[in-house]
């Protein structure tokens, strides 16, 4: 009988979905992903799990569950972020608060406990009950766990850390799919909250495979450009509540801090009578904002113009554009487009396409829209305007900005708030449908202004 091979057996496993195949190809066919297969060892699936065993729950009926486990708290998060964004500092200022009612474990994989607590004297956290862990070895964060039975624990990151059981590095799909389905074992089985760190990838999504999104209770992402001051914490995922909440924080010295009025933060710097800025209220999960978007159109220099974004989806602009070209002869075909939302923020809602039409107008015209009014609506592409939901929660925003904002422009099919509240329709911005200005170079007279119908508002 032949000796048998000792080579051990490779895979090439997708990053993105977690599927095998035996040898390399350029797409994944499962995900469709491209370039994502990385050739991984094969190794027997382990029977049983390591470390020591808890007792067997045994099943009760559902009206003898004791009231204290009717407390929603999810006990596995994942939080995810781009690289520097605040994630650990975030985790430390939570971790100190909590430390003031039991202690809190801090498993550091990335940077040494002397780092760590460099970043806790920067905060001003004194971290008597906060326990330090440097480790990557997942058996022996947890037997740290159930060692010191913490409050709440943090894993930064989960990307680092790496069991025995699995001969891929760290960071890869199996590492990541065992480590993650170990600790939810400890979470639930010990009831110890766990916050895992996870980087992202370019395309914004927590890097590895979907499924970690699935074994976790609650899915975070703290978002914000890297250069800007403002964070804003929401949840994709949330097994235990609403995923409408959001948080805002401005990045300080002394770490992160709560923004109380967002709208007055963004809108404080605002210049008066300059063309392309417009006011737009938009929801973030269920608190209204009032943000700012510039528009700047200048004649382009080469034969193909410049569309350049920030904070807003490109293309929704070029969509834009194309519908204020053909349903109201404002051409930009010539010129350089740049639109910016004001404070690093990202907005992807549909209601804002009117604040951005009129920006753009602004810009290209030259000539400054009221100051004093907001403008929301969806923009089809036969140039009409769609109604707006949520209008009344938005309502807020403006009386917290009453100096700034006195009026605002929306479509008339919108569930309007009623008549007392800050919010009263602008007849005045949108002119009838047979009064659209004409394509350049066709006869027509001009619009009037004062007259009302369900068209683009000309700027």
């Amino acid at each position: 009988m032949p000796p048998r091979s000792t080579t051990p057996k490779t895979a090439f496993v997708c990053q993105q979905c977690g599927n095998d195949y035996p040898k390399w190809i350029g797409k994944c066919p499962s995900c469709g992903g491209w370039n994502t297969l990385v050739e991984e060892r094969v190794v027997a699936p382990v029977k049983g799990r390591s470390g020591a065993a808890r007792s067997p729950r045994q099943p009760i009926a559902l009206d003898q569950v004791p009231p204290d486990a009717e407390v929603r708290i999810p006990t596995l998060v994942l939080l995810g972020g781009d690289p520097g964004i605040g994630k650990s500092s975030l985790l430390m200022q939570a971790s100190a608060s909590l430390s003031a009612r039991g202690t809190v474990l801090y498993v550091s994989g990335e940077e040494s406990a002397a780092q760590v607590k460099l970043r806790a004297r920067r905060f001003g956290i004194d971290g008597g009950n906060i326990l330090l862990l440097g480790e990557t070895d997942l058996a022996s964060v947890i037997e740290a766990i159930r060692r010191t039975k913490p409050l709440f624990c943090v894993i930064d990151s989960i990307q680092t850390m790496s069991s025995e059981d699995i001969a891929s590095a760290a960071g890869g799909v199996s590492q990541l799919r065992e480590c993650t389905a170990r600790l939810l074992e400890v979470a639930k089985g010990d009831d110890v909250p766990i916050f895992l760190v996870g980087h992202v990838t370019k395309e914004g999504n927590v890097a590895g495979p979907r499924v970690l999104e699935h074994i976790v209770d609650a899915v975070l992402y703290l978002e914000g450009e890297r250069f800007h001051a403002f964070r804003v914490l929401r949840a994709t995922k949330n097994r235990f509540g609403s995923t409408d909440e959001v948080g805002v924080f401005e990045m300080g010295e002394s770490g992160l801090r709560e923004v109380m009025n967002p709208s007055e933060v963004f809108l404080e710097e605002r210049s008066r009578g300059v063309a392309g800025s417009v006011v737009v209220p938009t929801i973030e999960g269920t608190r209204p904002l009032l943000v700012e978007v510039q528009a700047l159109v200048t004649p382009t220099s080469f034969g193909l113009p410049r569309r350049t974004v920030n904070g807003m989806d490109p293309q929704r602009i070029a969509l834009l554009l194309a519908v204020l070209t053909k349903r109201a002869g404002l051409s930009s075909g010539s010129h350089d487009v740049y639109v910016n939302l004001v404070g690093g923020l990202r907005i992807r809602e549909p209601a804002t396409d009117l604040g951005v039409a009129v920006a753009v107008a602004s810009a290209l015209r030259d000539h400054p829209a009221d100051p004093r009014t907001v403008f929301l609506g969806e923009l089809g592409l036969g140039g009409e305007l769609r109604r707006v939901q949520r209008l009344a929660s938005r309502s807020p925003a403006s009386r917290t900005a009453t100096a700034r904002s006195s009026r605002s422009s929306a479509p008339r099919r919108s569930a309007m708030p009623s008549p007392d509240r800050a919010y009263q329709t602008s007849k005045r911005a949108y002119p009838s449908s047979h009064d659209r200005p004409r394509a350049a170079g066709h006869p027509g007279r001009r619009p009037h202004r004062h007259r009302s119908g369900p068209g683009l508002a000309a700027a």
